[in-house]
């Protein structure tokens, strides 16, 4: 397999917009404010155990 060169890299990549849930509507988390981006980072995602 052929290593790629770091700017060939760039040319494949697509930019990924991360949504969350707020106030009952999913909104995109790049159109926060700074302070509300900051929290955004602190939160525990929930992982659920799987019990079957």
């Amino acid at each position: 397999m052929k290593s790629l060169e770091p700017s060939k890299l760039q040319e494949k990549r697509t930019k990924c917009i991360v949504y969350t849930r707020v106030m009952g509507y999913h909104r995109p988390v790049e159109s926060f404010n700074i302070g509300k981006k900051g929290e955004h980072k602190q939160r525990v995602k929930f992982v659920e155990k799987n019990y079957l």
